[in-house]
């Protein structure tokens, strides 16, 4: 069984017992949470689709930390102005165990 949720403006693909790495939620850590936006449930017999969304559908998780992701570095060039700037980022993330498919 597995589902397509909708996170942060971002789609992922979960399982009972997957983590997964979303944008920063506001949540505190080893705290459950509920997650309703579902845009597909699938299991071995059939396959439902929201139309954006399953009513009734959600998916139990476990906020297991946040961190934050890997930095990247951002460097700016202009050729023949002597001009350049180097700035890193690093994007803060929160881990979620994903529990049960509802």
């Amino acid at each position: 069984m597995y589902a397509i949720l909708e996170v942060g403006g971002k789609q992922y693909k979960v399982a009972p017992k997957d983590v997964i790495e979303v944008n920063k939620l506001d949540v505190v850590a080893k705290s459950k949470i509920t997650l309703d936006k579902i845009l597909l449930v699938a299991d071995d017999k059939k396959v439902e689709i929201g139309q954006p969304y399953i009513e009734g559908a959600k998916v139990e998780a476990e906020v297991i930390e946040q961190t934050k992701g890997k930095k990247l570095v951002v460097y700016k060039y202009l050729r023949r102005k002597n001009s350049h700037k180097k700035t890193g980022h690093r994007q803060k993330l929160t881990k979620l165990l994903i529990k049960n498919i509802n």
